[in-house]
């Protein structure tokens, strides 16, 4: 450290001092020197500057200021004089002083902080500290060091609905030293570093901080990774294999659960966090989202050591760490294999699913060209004609009559604008049911001229578009343009100036079959609340539920059922409850989308195929809920 700073420092030690410290600085000799100095020198590491203030042997009190630092793998050291009795006077030849220590122990942990004396004596006309353990903490005493007592706490699982977890147990491999039998700390971690890229002196004072007779973690490795180095960790001396299973292998869905990683050197400075070799972390999904709670903190102590024995002798101080918990979720197994099975084989597409009656989120399934958060959570698609089912209220308010005549043509003009009827032809008769029963949009969007866009917009917010969802993963619940004019309105119902995702239109068909006809907020996880534990006694305020009115509600289910029964939903069909559902186009880019948005019994589902064919997402829709009946 240069003179200027550790001027800069000794100034600031000073000027903590109490009022009748500084006069004092003015006299000769004075025992306020001598802690000042002493402090400065071990809180900058200038330790044979410290040792010199000392009436020890300069060379055992810099080794045992080095030895401190090391042995408590200690970030800082901080020191505030607190108070000072004697070594003011011609006559005084002792003295003591008071000082506030704070450590930064690192590895995400508090300060240390603790209260120490200095006492200190009058040695040729010149005030000393005089030396002992007891001068780096009052309880360290001869034959005594500090250590660090490491407790880490293993990785707690998510869990499905019923509590069984959704991870398949993972075989992670640890390399492990204990202290005491290693011959030559250095090359160990030398070689070690070689091999894994962790910073040799970091794994070389984690050995140094720990208790001699512990195994201490220093590198953990995935089954793969391990096989690769197997060899070439066996070859340096001291390391032992330890087999830690962990649940870590996410089961369906993957992309929801999300993958854990075993902390390696690249991982680590990636994290720029208190990771420990041992430790795992969640990259993706919930793993990720609820990383403090399935991980905990470890828990930590400072220790004081009999240095013959090795010895526990006094603990000076303890932290207990934040006890980690499972995270529960509303996921079901049954209902997710449906899901998996029925978008099995088929053209790139997903499926959510959802308990109507709570809004619960019971699976989420996407092939391979989907993902199953970014796209069937978070995704951003037009709902095509799906989208009319939200201008339900305003067309009843807007007198309409649901089984007068409407003419379904190829093309129509509403407004300028223009629109082409893509999906199956009209029934001999067409009504506006059937319009709805075969999504024929060239006859819905005809029905903009009636409803007021302020009124569309307020009927779709009752389905909870654009709501903020209290979700911990990404999430869209929609989006919808300002609707000014005939030709605005329509291609809102055509679905065309809208956005949702999967899980928005699951929910929609969630609100039209819950027994109260209530729109509910989509639910994820009911433990915990939060998924960050300084946020657990915060109020979290969810979004409301939204009760639709009760003719909206009986309209939109005998719409939904004439879907499937004389529309272009039948595929949907399947033996038990009633299946209720209608069928949507829509355009994403270049690639034509198939959907289905329906429920049968308290399961409301939301198809989103990548087809041109209008009823596959029906068809995959029927596959779910015959498998989930079968599941039964």
């Amino acid at each position: 450290m240069t003179g200027k700073a550790r001027r800069a420092v000794a100034a600031a030690l000073t000027l903590v001092a109490t009022a009748p410290l500084l006069s004092a600085c003015l006299e000769e000799p004075s025992a306020h020197e001598a802690v000042r100095d002493f402090l400065v020198g071990w809180q900058t590491g200038d330790y044979a500057a410290a040792a010199r203030r000392t009436d020890g042997d300069e060379k055992v009190v810099r080794r045992a200021l080095e030895d401190a630092k090391v042995q408590l793998d200690a970030a800082s050291f901080r020191f505030r004089l607190t108070g000072l009795r004697g070594g003011q006077g011609d006559r005084d030849e002792q003295a003591e002083a008071d000082f506030a220590a704070e450590v930064d122990l690192g590895e995400n942990n508090p300060l240390w902080e603790y209260d120490g004396k200095l006492p200190l004596r009058l040695v040729n006309g010149q005030w000393k500290v005089h030396w002992s353990p007891s001068v780096l903490h009052p309880e360290l005493h001869e034959g005594q060091r500090f250590a660090v007592d490491i407790k880490p706490q293993g990785r707690n699982p998510i869990q499905d609905r019923t509590g069984e977890p959704l991870q398949q147990e993972t075989t992670l491999y640890v390399a492990n030293v204990t202290p005491a039998e290693l011959k030559n700390p250095s090359e160990v971690c030398e070689r070690l570093a070689k091999v894994t890229g962790f910073p040799q002196d970091r794994l070389l004072s984690r050995i140094r901080s720990a208790r001699p007779d512990a195994a201490v973690p220093l590198a953990t490795f995935g089954g793969r990774r391990y096989a690769q180095l197997e060899s070439q960790l066996k070859a340096i001396p001291g390391i032992t294999i330890a087999k830690d299973p962990q649940p870590l292998a996410p089961d369906s869905p993957k992309q929801i659960v999300g993958i854990v990683s075993a902390v390696t050197a690249d991982l680590q400075q990636q994290l720029g966090g208190p990771q420990r070799a041992g430790d795992t972390v969640g990259r993706t999904g919930l793993q990720k989202a609820y990383q403090e709670y399935l991980t905990g903190s470890t828990e930590t102590s400072v220790i004081t050591l009999d240095v013959k024995t090795t010895k526990k002798v006094a603990e000076l101080h303890k932290w207990e760490g934040r006890p980690t918990s499972p995270v529960r979720t509303t996921l079901d197994r049954g209902v997710q294999k449906a899901a998996d099975d029925a978008l099995l084989g088929v053209t790139p597409g997903m499926l959510v699913a959802v308990q109507a009656s709570t809004g619960e989120v019971r699976a989420v399934g996407a092939t391979k060209e989907y993902h199953q958060e970014k796209d069937a959570l978070a995704g951003r698609f037009h709902p095509g004609s799906a989208f009319s089912l939200m201008a339900v209220e305003g067309l009843i308010k807007a007198g309409t009559n649901f089984k007068q005549k409407l003419a379904c043509p190829a093309e129509r003009s509403v407004g300028g604008a223009r629109f082409r009827q893509s999906g199956p032809p009209a029934p001999s008769t067409p009504t506006v049911q059937g319009a709805f029963a075969t999504g024929c949009v060239t006859a819905l969007t005809s029905l903009a001229r009636k409803v007021d866009g302020a009124e569309l917009a307020a009927g779709a917010a009752k389905f909870g578009l654009g709501t903020h969802w209290n979700l911990p993963l990404s999430t869209f619940s929609g989006s919808m343009r300002p609707l000014k004019g005939d030709a605005a309105t329509a291609r809102a119902i055509a679905g065309q100036n809208v956005l949702v995702s999967p899980l928005t239109m699951a929910l929609v068909a969630g609100a039209v079959a819950s027994p109260t006809g209530t729109w509910h907020p989509p639910v994820l996880v009911t433990d915990p609340k939060e998924p960050d534990p300084s946020a657990e006694t915060k109020p979290v305020t969810p979004p409301a539920q939204i009760k639709l009115d009760d003719r909206t509600v009986a309209t939109l289910r005998t719409l939904m059922r004439a879907g499937v029964t004389s529309g272009s939903a039948a595929a949907a069909a399947a033996p038990g409850d009633p299946v209720y559902g209608v069928t949507a186009t829509a355009v994403r880019g270049r690639k034509p989308l198939a959907w289905f948005v329906g429920w049968q019994g308290d399961t409301a589902v939301a198809v989103l195929m990548e087809s041109t064919d209008p009823a596959a997402g029906a068809t995959v829709a029927g596959r779910f809920f015959r498998g989930l009946r079968a599941g039964l």
